[in-house]
C-alpha cells in the first residue's frame, strides 16, 4: 500500500522504516528540511537501535522523505498523523496537529478516491472525532465516513526498543469511524501475522493507549514509595522485597515444565529515581486534566506523578549522609538520557538532579554512552563537564551518582577498584551489588 506519514520524530521514522521493510511505498513528511535531508541521506536525526539499518536499506527503494505534504497525500492511500502533542501544564497543545489535519484536509479535496486518515499521535480520548474529523471535513469539504475514513492506531513503541516493538507487536489497536476505515487499517498490517488484533472505535482506541502509560508509570510509582519506606524503616531493603514480590505466581508464571518466566511488565517494578521520556510523565498529566474536565478527579494518578517529581530529592539525601555541604565537591553522573540504549534527555530524571547539584554549587562531570550531544544542548552553559569514558568520568571525584540503567555501568565495580580515596556511589536504579563498592548508597536501602 501507499502511506504517507506526517512527522518524523521517533513514532514516525520508525513507523514509516517499519512499514517499508514490510513491503509498503512509504512517504515521510516533515517540516524540517534539515531532518528531511538527513534521512534520504540514511543519517539518523536521533538514536534509535535497529533504525539504521532499515534506513539503509529501504531509502530510495521503497521509502522516501520530504516536505511536501499536499503532494505526499495526493500521491498515498492512508496518511498517518504522528506529529507531537505535548503537555502545556493545561492540556495537550494540539497545535502541530490542527496544522496537519488541515493541510491533509486541502489536499483531499482534490482527489476522487477514497483516503484513509489514521492519527497515531497521542491524544486524548475524543479528539480523533470531534477536532480532527471536523477539521478534516471542513478543509476538504467532503464527508468523513463517504469520501475518506478517519481512524485511530495508537503506538506502543518503548524507545531504544521501537524497532522491535513495531516490527513484533503484541497487539495492534485498529480504532475507526466506520468499517470500512477499520479494514483499510487491517488490511495495511497484514504483513504482521500473530499480534492480537483489537477493532474498537476511535475514543476507545485514545483511551487505550493512555490507560496503557498510565498503568506503567503507576507501578513505578509504587515501587519507588515503596523503596522509601525500606530505607525509612532501616534494616529492610526494597530490592529483597521486590524480589519476594516478583517471585509470585501473578508476576513471574511457572510453566507446567516447571520454568518461571518474568513477563517484561515486571521490569517495572523495581525502586529508582524515577521516570521520564517524553511519554510517561506527560501522558499521565493530560490524562489527569482531561479528568478534571470530565469532573472525574484522577486521585490516584496525581499521586503517581507526585511520587516521581519528589524521588530525584532522594539521591540528594543519599548524598547528605556523607556531604553536608555540596560546595565543591565533585560528582560524577552516570546517566544522562531517561532511559538506556536511547539519547533522548526528555524528562529525564538526570536534569533535576544535576541541576540541584549546581544549585549547591558541586562541581558536576557526567558520562552517557550516546547522549552527550543532547546533554550539550539541554545544559548549554552550564558549568558541567561530558566526558567520554566511565574511566574519564570517575577520576577524581568524591560521589557517583548512577542515574540510567545501561548495562556498561554494571562495571563500574571493577573500575573502582584501584581508586583510593574510594568515592561514596549512589545507585539511583539498584542495579549494582551493594557488597561489590565499598562506598555504596541505593535508593530504598
Amino acid at each position: 500500500m501507499k502511506v504517507s506519514i506526517i512527522g518524523t520524530g521517533y513514532v514516525g521514522l520508525v513507523t514509516g522504516a517499519c512499514l517499508a521493510d514490510k513491503g509498503h511505498q512509504i512517504i515521510c513528511v516533515d517540516v524540517d528540511e534539515e531532518k528531511i535531508n538527513k534521512i534520504n541521506h540514511t543519517a539518523l536525526p536521533f538514536y534509535e537501535p535497529g533504525l539504521g539499518e532499515l534506513l539503509n536499506k529501504n531509502i530510495g527503494v521503497r521509502l522516501t522523505a520530504t516536505t511536501d505534504l499536499h503532494q505526499s497525500v495526493v500521491e498515498t492511500d492512508i496518511t498517518f498523523i504522528t506529529v507531537g502533542t505535548p503537555f502545556n501544564g493545561k492540556e495537550i497543545d494540539l497545535t502541530y496537529l490542527k496544522d496537519a489535519a488541515t493541510q491533509i484536509g486541502q489536499a483531499l479535496k482534490g482527489k476522487n478516491t477514497y483516503h484513509l486518515v489514521v492519527l497515531k499521535s497521542t491524544v486524548v480520548p475524543g479528539t480523533t472525532d470531534e477536532v480532527v474529523r471536523p477539521i478534516l471535513e471542513t478543509a476538504s469539504g467532503r464527508k468523513a465516513g463517504v469520501d475518506f475514513g478517519v481512524g485511530m492506531n495508537p503506538e506502543f513503541l518503548t524507545e531504544g526498543e521501537a524497532v522491535q516493538d513495531f516490527m513484533f507487536p503484541d497487539r495492534i489497536i485498529f480504532g475507526g469511524i466506520d468499517d470500512q476505515s477499520r479494514h483499510v487499517l487491517e488490511e495495511l498490517y497484514i504483513p504482521f501475522a500473530g499480534a492480537e488484533r483489537i477493532r474498537t472505535n476511535n475514543k476507545t482506541a485514545e483511551m487505550i493507549k493512555y490507560t496503557s502509560n498510565a498503568l506503567l508509570a503507576t507501578m513505578i510509582s509504587f515501587s519507588n514509595e515503596l523503596g522509601n519506606l525500606c530505607a525509612a524503616l532501616r534494616g529492610v531493603d526494597v530490592v529483597d522485597v521486590m524480589r519476594g514480590l516478583h517471585s509470585s505466581k501473578y508476576l513471574s508464571p511457572v510453566l507446567t515444565n516447571g520454568d518461571r518466566i518474568t513477563p517484561p511488565i515486571a521490569a517495572f517494578l523495581w525502586a529508582g529515581c524515577g521516570f521520564g521520556g517524553s511519554c510517561l510523565p506527560k501522558d499521565v498529566k493530560a490524562l489527569i486534566a482531561h479528568g478534571e474536565k470530565a469532573r472525574m478527579p484522577m486521585r490516584l494518578l496525581d499521586a503517581v506523578i507526585r511520587v516521581n517529581e519528589d524521588q530525584p530529592q532522594q539521591v540528594f539525601s543519599l548524598l547528605k549522609r556523607h556531604f553536608p555541604s555540596f560546595k565543591g565537591i565533585r560528582i560524577a553522573v552516570l546517566g544522562l538520557a531517561f532511559r538506556p540504549d536511547t539519547d533522548d534527555m526528555r524528562e529525564s530524571p538526570a536534569i533535576p538532579i544535576i541541576t540541584g547539584l549546581l544549585a549547591h554549587e558541586a562541581e558536576i562531570q557526567a558520562y552517557d554512552p550516546v547522549a552527550k550531544q543532547e546533554a550539550a544542548k539541554v545544559f548549554g552553559d552550564s558549568k558541567i563537564t561530558l566526558c567520554d569514558s566511565m574511566a574519564e568520568v570517575i577520576r577524581d571525584v568524591q560521589a557517583i551518582v548512577l542515574v540510567t540503567r545501561w548495562e556498561e555501568f554494571r562495571s563500574l565495580p571493577k573500575l573502582l577498584e584501584d581508586l583510593d580515596p574510594q568515592p561514596v556511589v549512589i545507585d539511583g536504579r539498584r542495579m549494582l551489588d551493594k557488597s561489590s563498592i565499598a562506598k555504596y548508597e541505593g535508593i530504598g536501602l
